[in-house]
């Protein structure tokens, strides 16, 4: 089966492609903290050069631990992950079942990731028209047909729709009545911490919650992630991780962008301002639609005939680069996705859509 891979903030193939450097391109396609590195974590980085010469920490304990005291949690229940897509490629191999299903639209990896273990993959699509509300008299319909994993994204990714944690609760427990693993994906989450169910999780014992550090704290390049599940899933998941998973940097990073915690106050409130300041002026264009989110991208639908692709086409040659999502599964080719960015940077993208779509 062929799987379209492409994802947001490719950047460098575009480049080649363009004859220019990165930096010649404004990336809206890639939902990265739009502050950039903590000033902490390049210290720490430029602090840990020398310390290469040894082998990585195997027990990311240090990590750990600081992830434990952050989130409330034993640390014997976090399993740190060269990003959360290792682990979204380790877990089905893990479960017991061949039967997913998929609550879309998704995150691509998964259904690939379960396809090469030669899972048998389903969906269940959420609407557009309904702000994609999860209807869980639907959901157990579906898993009384005999899943033996659910994957749910949340926030969601690409609709940023926030689910609050007593849903989560009720999915977490038809989960459980129908011996159904839960994949709960909170890749988005640190934009909204409270909402995590990660103290819930914990405590039970068919399910795993995967975070990104990617995201909110913009270490995509160095690639950390985790996992935080009950104490036999996680020893579960550590079991089958290669040694030296994760680089010392990466380490490293990790723990500093957690104990910077003014950066990460005033990535929150800067992600708010500039979220509605996009909204409140993305609204003047009839053409749009807005879906609202409680994270750092805005899904919006094109109502004018445009596709995405050919938007995306006419905002490259200013090299302003946008999310095409023809291929997420449930949106049709006039969705794309936009990050949330610098007010300068979101100015000049709401110049140009003005320019395409006047």
């Amino acid at each position: 089966m062929f799987f379209d891979s492409d994802h947001g903030g490719n950047v460098f193939r575009l480049a080649r492609q363009l004859g220019i450097t990165p930096d010649g391109i404004t990336d809206f396609s890639a939902s990265i903290n739009p502050l950039g590195l903590s000033p902490l974590v390049k210290q720490s980085l430029i602090a840990a050069l020398d310390t290469l010469v040894h082998y990585p920490d195997s027990g990311h304990e240090t990590l750990k631990q600081t992830l434990a005291v952050y989130h409330g949690v034993p640390a014997n229940s976090i399993v740190p992950a060269n990003g959360s897509t290792e682990l979204i490629y380790q877990l089905p191999s893990l479960l017991s079942g061949k039967r997913a299903l998929i609550i879309s639209p998704a995150f691509s990896e998964y259904e690939r990731a379960l396809v090469l273990h030669q899972w048998e993959v389903h969906t269940f699509i959420l609407q557009p028209e309904n702000g994609f509300d999860l209807d869980l008299s639907r959901l157990e319909e579906l898993l009384a047909n005999g899943y033996h994993a659910l994957y749910l994204c949340n926030p969601g990714n690409p609709s940023g729709k926030l689910y609050p944690l007593p849903l989560i609760e009720q999915v977490s427990r038809l989960c459980s009545r129908y011996n159904a693993f839960l994949v709960l994906d909170e890749a988005f989450m640190d934009f909204c911490e409270d909402a995590s169910a990660k103290r819930f999780i914990v405590t039970v014992g068919n399910s795993v919650i995967l975070r990104s550090m990617t995201k909110f704290f913009a270490i995509p390049g160095l690639r950390l992630g985790y996992a935080i599940a009950g104490e036999k899933v996680a020893k579960q998941l550590a079991a089958i991780s290669p040694p030296w998973n994760v680089n010392t940097l990466a380490l490293v990073a990790g723990v500093a962008a957690i104990q910077d915690t003014e950066h990460n106050h005033r990535t929150v409130n800067s992600v708010m301002e500039e979220r509605n300041y996009l909204c409140e002026q993305l609204a003047r264009f009839q053409m749009l639609r807005v879906y609202r989110t409680a994270v750092n991208f805005l899904l919006l639908e094109l109502t004018n005939g445009l596709t995405a692709s050919e938007l995306k086409g006419h905002l490259l040659n200013s090299r302003l680069l946008i999310r095409d999502c023809a291929n997420f599964t449930g949106l049709t080719p006039h969705f794309f996705r936009i990050a949330i960015r610098t007010r300068e940077e979101n100015r000049s993208l709401l110049e140009c859509l003005e320019k395409v779509l006047k």
